[in-house]
């Protein structure tokens, strides 16, 4: 499938800003399965400076710097990109226990880069009560799969989706106390299970086909990966109880929302502000 990505960032501020530094992760990553034919990003006022980057986790990361005196500030990316359905998910054999050895001892292929996403992160903290969570879905010796999916799908039917009932300052363990939340919490719990039990995941930024009757459409939307040894990651999006295959898109990939922020910087003046974000993906003809 072949779709056009827009993406608008507006900051409206109370007073003037007299200069913004910026940072961006709004191009999509090119895969084995989403290729990226066009990519562009304009912002207004027009920036001083431009410049491009990768960060630690192989991220397209923009910066730019604004000095013209502004009161408000809008950011579009809009991108034309190729999806192809992942492959079906194959069953490995590996328990959830085996999978937590083998990347501790990092005795397989990319169970050493898998290492690093087992630990805690700003936004993810490991408690009792996640592992406790954890506990009747991750029964001795189940296949890690069959495990994860049970967990994802535990997610969608215990939790409530409700847009704008979190934010980011709202600690992730408060979320899971809540029951309630968005697809950033959602993904932070999930992960924050799996690190409870010493597994390797990490956190995926990216957007849903318009017009689905998925929760997270027409936003910013957020899943899960998870790392299988002797397969690779697989991803798991436990807002819609659903693996991504051909409706997401696939923009960045951290620890968590503080490596892949879509859209932050910094500003002199301003006063109080407000953000509006638009989202659209559309489907386009060949």
């Amino acid at each position: 499938m072949l779709y056009r990505a827009r993406h608008v960032t507006r900051y409206v501020y109370e007073s003037p800003v007299s200069h913004s530094l910026n940072e961006v992760r709004l191009t999509p990553r090119v895969l084995d399965y989403q290729q990226l034919h066009e990519s562009a990003i304009r912002v207004e006022p027009e920036p001083a400076s431009f410049q491009f980057r990768k960060d630690y986790f192989g991220n397209d990361v923009t910066t730019f710097s604004v000095f013209e005196t502004h009161d408000r500030l809008t950011t579009t990316a809009t991108s034309i990109v190729e999806v192809q359905a992942e492959p079906a998910t194959i069953e490995p054999a590996v328990t959830w226990e085996e999978a937590r050895n083998e990347i501790a001892n990092h005795t397989g292929p990319g169970c050493l880069e898998a290492l690093e996403f087992v630990f805690d992160s700003p936004f993810v903290t490991t408690t009792p009560e996640l592992l406790e969570f954890a506990a009747p879905t991750f029964t001795p010796r189940r296949p890690l799969i069959d495990a994860v999916k049970e967990l994802s799908h535990r997610i969608y039917t215990e939790f409530h989706y409700q847009p704008k009932s979190t934010s980011i300052e709202m600690p992730m363990i408060e979320a899971f106390r809540l029951k309630t939340g968005v697809c950033q919490d959602f993904a932070h719990i999930m992960i924050g299970t799996l690190r409870s039990l010493h597994l390797a995941a990490r956190y995926v930024s990216g957007y849903l086909r318009s017009g689905t009757k998925y929760q997270g459409a027409e936003a910013s939307h957020a899943w899960v990966s998870v790392f299988v040894p002797s397969r690779g990651w697989q991803a798991f999006d436990p807002t819609n109880d659903v693996l991504p295959s051909g409706n997401h898109l696939t923009l960045a990939w951290g620890r968590d929302y503080g490596d892949v922020t879509p859209v932050k910087g910094v500003a002199i003046g301003g006063g109080g502000h407000t953000v509006e974000v638009e989202v659209e993906v559309r489907p386009l003809a060949r």
